[in-house]
């Protein structure tokens, strides 16, 4: 057994534990230290808020509502743009600690190449891209739900950057395994599956939708089974290139991040259920840690990809 069986290594990132803290759920990688009993060297990275070229006040309340076995957000990329993040929130994050990743979102291309070169000069780690966005230009269509506006934007941010890429995939596609490839051909480094499902909330008394944009993406253990299967689909694919891949959605306990694992991810995703328990990363590595030894395996990514079909 390793020294330190859970030591992943991500898109020339090495990581003292497989968990990443996801995007939106711990806002920009400072907040969450003040939990007590939480510490960042029990997680191997963490991806900051979603970030574009300018301050975003975001979408209307209501903006989080709990759904049985998951949550509804719609929060509207509420950040303070690029720079303010650049300038004076990184300088205050400890890259002793853990990786810092961070989450570019735009509307058009060119925001994307914007923030991503303006990440390209800064101390972050890697950069994620949310092409979960809609494009603007196109009527709103989502980038991500169309494999070749995919390829176009991580195309564009290759170009800006020599940082690593992660694509966050979107589940809301006809064929992921298509769009997989073209990212890679476009020169993404890594895989981030998957994002959020779009849901929604009505209330019966009032007859109106609960969530003040109408829509919203439901996360939590609620999509676990689809993300699996994601994860798998999109392992197939990447394998094949040496791309990593972040399994996530719905994991709250160590056999859910072992099971994203065995379908293909080289490091999970922990989100949703940070709200419910904050401590429960340290829950999840102990859990880890007992079934490699229990199963005499020696390290955590030894596990990748070993389905047996």
């Amino acid at each position: 057994m390793a020294d330190n069986p859970l030591l992943t290594e991500l898109c020339g990132m090495s990581m003292a534990s497989p968990i990443v803290l996801l995007s939106g759920c711990v806002g920009f990688g400072e907040e969450y230290t003040r939990v007590e009993g939480f510490s960042n060297s029990d997680i191997g990275a963490v991806c900051l808020k979603g970030t574009t070229g300018e301050l975003r006040l975001g979408n209307a309340p209501h903006r989080v509502y709990e759904t049985p076995d998951g949550m509804l957000n719609a929060i509207g990329l509420q950040n303070p743009g690029v720079d303010k993040v650049v300038d004076d929130i990184l300088p205050g994050l400890d890259f002793a600690e853990t990786r810092f990743i961070a989450n570019v979102s735009g509307s058009t291309v060119e925001e994307y190449e914007r923030v991503t070169k303006r990440f390209d000069d800064s101390d972050i780690d890697a950069i994620e891209i949310n092409i979960s966005c809609p494009n603007v230009k196109e009527g709103g269509v989502a980038f991500g739900n169309d494999p070749e506006m995919s390829a176009r934007v991580v195309a564009a941010c290759r170009a800006q950057t020599s940082k690593p890429i992660i694509t966050k995939l979107s589940p809301n596609q006809t064929d992921i395994q298509k769009n997989a490839q073209m990212c890679i051909d476009a020169g993404t480094d890594g895989f981030a599956v998957i994002n959020t499902l779009m849901g929604m909330a009505i209330d019966s008394e009032t007859r109106t939708p609960v969530i003040g944009n109408m829509q919203g993406g439901l996360s939590g253990p609620a999509i676990k089974p689809i993300a699996l299967l994601k994860v798998h689909q999109v392992y197939q694919v990447a394998k094949h290139h040496s791309v990593p891949i972040i399994g996530q959605g719905g994991i709250t306990t160590a056999t859910d991040a072992i099971e994203f694992m065995i379908a293909g991810a080289a490091a999970v995703g922990v989100g949703t259920a940070l709200f419910y328990d904050p401590l429960v990363c340290k829950k999840i590595n102990e859990g880890i840690a007992e079934y490699l030894a229990r199963h005499e395996v020696g390290s955590a990514a030894e596990l990748v990809g070993s389905l047996r079909l």
